[in-house]
């Protein structure tokens, strides 16, 4: 491995930044695109614009499925690697690819047939849930054109590369950008698709998508091995891949679900509420980046060192993390105060959309930092292979204290002190989470490296 792919020594925060600052530009431009199609179907109506924001955290907690297998195959991956096991890595790296491919087929089929009763539960009705299906549909259609990029670009993430996937990311997300409009308002030959255009748009990305970060896994990296396994063997890696996926998807899928309960308790007071929901949600994901761009990094400096047996680098590594993460929440809560009302108003002209966001700007971010700590230690864990670990910290925050929260302040206040519960959930999970990890570090060992 070379120098600069060697996670295992040298500053820690010079290689936190020189892994993650390449991913600030790739997550800039996935979330960008979601930030586009918001912006365009807000200029359709607010009943579109309530429409994508219903698709929100379900579209969340089917992507969960790709994150988590792509951190089931990273942290077997990085541990791999770290411990100067290549001829591991790569089998395992294949395994990872063909295990995400059945799956994400089987869930997609699942998802196609039963988006009426799945939204219908989530509270949308009429003409919203007419609008919903018809973006869903092509949406499930396209989903196995995300999971399986978003696995290989992991793998190459776990040997120490985040430049390339990065590129990836930004062409794919370049792409929607450029051809989105054209599917929802029609230009020359092409026909006004309305919402649906935006599910197309994104389909024609991810095929960009896919030949790239299967170039980078399989050609670049060699990390692809052109040959099937014995079944025992295929059954061994994906038991390893799926210890840490599985549970790092029910993680990374608890989030979104949260956002998706708040989402129905908000319908409860009227749609248009969801819909400045939906906006607030949209922009914070993008004002987060720093934070997402740590925990993707956290994957293959913490398995990597733990592989190598250096268990103090991923403690320090989390310490630098959380001080980055409240820092950052502290100049978004400023930026916000300051500017969100107009940064809202780009999304929707309606006075009551543009106040529900606005609300939710200016009492959220402050608190942000205890998401991105408990986003950040959960990919940490994942990497150890302790992703009972990760899911136990996510579920703190959203099913301990998210949702109960929530549900209790619009009960009692209405769906202002909904914002205020959530900044509340936000605080005491980064406070538990953080103290929990730095504890659980500071009393384990790393196993010992392989013999070279």
């Amino acid at each position: 491995m070379s120098n600069s792919r060697d996670l295992t020594s040298g500053a820690t925060w010079k290689k936190l930044l020189q892994l993650a600052g390449p991913m600030v530009f790739g997550i800039i431009a996935v979330i960008s695109v979601s930030l586009i199609d918001t912006y365009y179907v807000g200029q359709l109506g607010t009943q579109q614009l309530t429409a994508l924001s219903f698709t929100f955290p379900v579209t969340l907690t089917v992507s969960s499925l790709a994150i988590g297998l792509g951190a089931g195959a990273s942290s077997v991956v990085s541990r791999a690697v770290g411990g100067g096991e290549d001829d591991d890595a790569k089998r395992l790296a294949t395994d990872s690819l063909a295990l995400a491919l059945i799956l994400v087929i089987c869930v997609a089929t699942i998802g196609y047939f039963t988006v009426d009763p799945l939204f219908a539960m989530l509270g949308a009705s009429g003409e919203v849930l007419d609008m919903i299906g018809q973006y869903m549909r092509i949406w499930f259609m396209a989903i196995p054109l995300l999971v399986v990029p978003i696995v290989a670009n992991s793998i190459v993430r776990a040997v120490g590369d985040t430049f390339w996937p990065s590129v990836v990311m930004v062409s794919s997300a370049v792409t929607n950008i450029a051809i989105t409009p054209i599917f929802i308002f029609g230009w020359g030959p092409v026909p006004a698709f309305g919402i649906e255009g935006a599910a197309i748009g994104t389909l024609v990305a991810w095929l960009v998508t896919v030949f790239g970060a299967f170039a980078l896994v399989a050609v670049r990296e060699k990390m692809i091995v052109f040959k099937l396994p014995p079944a025992s063997a295929l059954y061994k890696s994906w038991k390893r891949v799926l210890a840490v996926g599985v549970p790092a998807s029910v993680g990374n899928a608890v989030n979104p679900i949260g956002i998706a309960v708040a989402t129905a308790i908000l319908a409860s007071f009227n749609e248009v509420i969801v819909a400045g929901f939906g906006v607030a949600t949209r922009i914070e994901s993008l004002s987060v980046i720093p934070m997402l761009a740590l925990s993707s990094a956290i994957g293959p400096f913490a398995g990597q060192n733990w592989g190598a047996g250096k268990c103090g680098r991923v403690a320090e590594a989390l310490k630098v993390s959380y001080i980055v993460c409240a820092v950052w929440a502290g100049v978004l809560a400023l930026f916000f105060w300051i500017a969100a009302e107009p940064i809202v108003g780009v999304f929707s002209q309606e006075a009551e959309v543009i106040s529900a966001a606005t609300t939710y700007l200016t009492i959220v971010p402050i608190s942000i930092w205890g998401y991105g700590v408990v986003i950040i230690t959960a990919g940490a864990f994942n990497a150890l292979g302790r992703s009972h670990y990760g899911l136990g910290l996510y579920l703190i925050r959203t099913a301990v204290l998210y949702v109960p929260l929530s549900f209790v302040a619009s009960l009692l206040a209405g769906s202002e002190a909904v914002f205020y519960a959530i900044a509340v959930a936000n605080a005491l999970a980064g406070i538990a989470v953080g103290a929990f990890a730095l504890h659980w570090l500071s009393n384990h060992k790393a196993p010992e490296p392989a013999p070279a």
